[in-house]
């Protein structure tokens, strides 16, 4: 026996209820004349903190509404609100639909709304079938007022889906579902492999305490959002990046405008210091966007501070591939830019070290040229200067006492490389290229240091007997 994939509708599939829109629809096609009584309040409701029993109330009296009516004197009012709830499905829940069919699991819509107002939609959607609340038909071909079966909500939901399986011959312990809903617990507990969709404050309780996945289809899978804001956690940390915040470095950012307010695109850049992630959090606050940062594996392994990067949307790379199961950054970043987000990486890797560090120019991994041949998203390239000067190598923390003579932390973004697409080696010079032109002479191509500015460059802070030569003053006692 296969399993298959249940799918709730509003707050889930769509990012809300899909009420106003179907009653917008039955007024504009005459087969009903005005609002029930209370809707906009409790949709309000609804969208803010989910499912509540005034709204399910209201769901259970439509039914009234359709009494004496044929049933396809509502098929026009279907197809026009298809025509506005199907551009609101995000691409994430698309591609999760995708890769159920994949998989060779047929793809379920499983909703209270009425079977006949949602059918289209799920058409649309590629959806291979629907359970959902149908009103009972009399002879006369009307509906008569009442259910015609399960009121399919909570306890009448699992059971329209368990009658289902054994006719379909499904295996719920193989299957997957979806939904915003606390009263959706009995489906989710029905099924082995549950997942709590953009969930209202108490299924997020019961998801966090039964370990279930929590997902959100308009963002890359892992990324949280705090509950009832909605906001990503990320966005929330940009918020607070406030540069106040850091008295011991001053900020100049530029070009955000280069930076697409909708849609994917690639952010490159060169690194210099751990603070650059303070620095990128300070300057996508001008933003109303947020970024899939690449990092490397090392700091997605670090116990708290990992966790924290996946909270945020971070996307870890096993640089040496050591690990087998470790996820593919690569895929991810497709996945992410499919989704129509921004992907932001730092190509060197890690932060240049030793005589690598004053070395004019860039180089690194292909990465970025890859990902943009693959995609053809615009690439955007940024450049960050000073941080080093803020939180040097050989420090382990910030030089936060700093206070008088602040060091200049500059985040400059770039109009989009002019990629050829012939040749990734090729495209990767020309990001390097785009990125070290934005960066400053003193940076593009640095001065030899002394032997103390070597030594900040090292993590240990002291320069190898082998490189010593490198310094202006190599000859003397570090």
């Amino acid at each position: 026996m296969t399993g298959a994939a249940f799918f709730d509708l509003d707050r889930t599939l769509l990012p809300k209820a899909s009420g106003p829109a179907l009653s917008a629809a039955m007024r504009e096609t005459g087969v009903v004349s005005a609002r029930m009584p209370g809707e906009a309040l409790l949709f309000g409701y609804f969208n803010l903190l989910g499912e509540s029993l005034g709204s399910i109330a209201l769901a259970r009296q439509a039914v009234l509404v359709a009494r004496g009516k044929t049933r396809d004197a509502f098929d026009a009012a279907a197809e026009l609100a298809a025509d506005v709830l199907e551009p609101m499905v995000g691409p994430f829940a698309r591609m999760l639909i995708d890769e159920h069919h994949a998989a060779g699991r047929p793809v379920v819509l499983a909703t209270t709304t009425p079977e006949h107002l949602v059918r289209p939609l799920a058409a649309r959607l590629g959806i291979d079938h629907v359970i959902a609340t149908r009103y009972e038909v009399g002879d006369d071909g009307c509906f008569t007022g009442r259910n015609g079966g399960h009121f399919v909500w909570s306890m009448g939901k699992v059971a329209a889906v368990r009658e289902w399986a054994e006719a379909e011959g499904v295996d719920l312990d193989a299957s997957f579902a979806y939904s915003d809903s606390i009263y959706d617990a009995p489906l989710l507990r029905a099924v082995g492999n549950p997942g709590a969709v953009n969930p209202d404050p108490r299924l997020q309780a019961l998801a966090v305490a039964a370990r279930w996945p929590v997902l959100h289809f308009d963002t890359s899978p892992g990324v949280l959002k705090l509950p009832v804001i909605g906001m990503e956690l990320q966005r929330a940390i940009a918020l607070l990046a406030r540069p106040e915040v850091f008295p011991y470095a001053k900020f100049t950012v530029g070009g955000v405008d280069n930076i697409p307010t909708d849609g994917p695109a690639i952010l490159v850049g060169n690194h210099r210091s751990y603070f650059d992630l303070v620095a990128m959090a300070v300057a996508f606050r001008r933003t109303p966007r947020s970024a899939r940062f690449l990092g490397k594996k090392e700091l997605f392994d670090v116990p708290g501070l990992g966790s924290i990067f996946r909270a945020g949307g971070g996307i870890s790379v096993d640089r040496r591939a050591e690990d087998p199961d470790s996820p593919d950054a690569f895929a991810a970043a497709v996945r992410a830019i499919h989704g129509g987000e921004l992907v932001a990486m730092m190509p060197e890797g890690t932060i240049p070290r030793g005589i690598h560090f004053f070395e004019p120019g860039m180089r690194g991994f292909p990465g970025a040229a890859r990902l943009a041949h693959l995609t053809k998203v615009p690439v955007i390239p940024f450049a960050i200067t000073g941080t080093e000067k803020v939180w040097p190598r050989s420090a382990k923390i910030p030089r936060v006492t700093n206070l008088l003579g602040r060091p200049e932390v500059t985040v400059t973004f770039g109009e989009p490389v002019d990629l050829k697409y012939r040749s990734v080696p090729r495209d990767m010079e020309r990001i390097f290229d785009a990125i070290t032109e934005m960066l400053p002479d003193e940076v593009r191509e640095p001065a030899r240091p002394t032997l103390a500015e070597l030594a900040l460059t090292y993590p240990d802070g002291v320069v190898p007997a082998e490189d010593r030569w490198f310094a202006v003053d190599g000859d003397e006692q570090v």
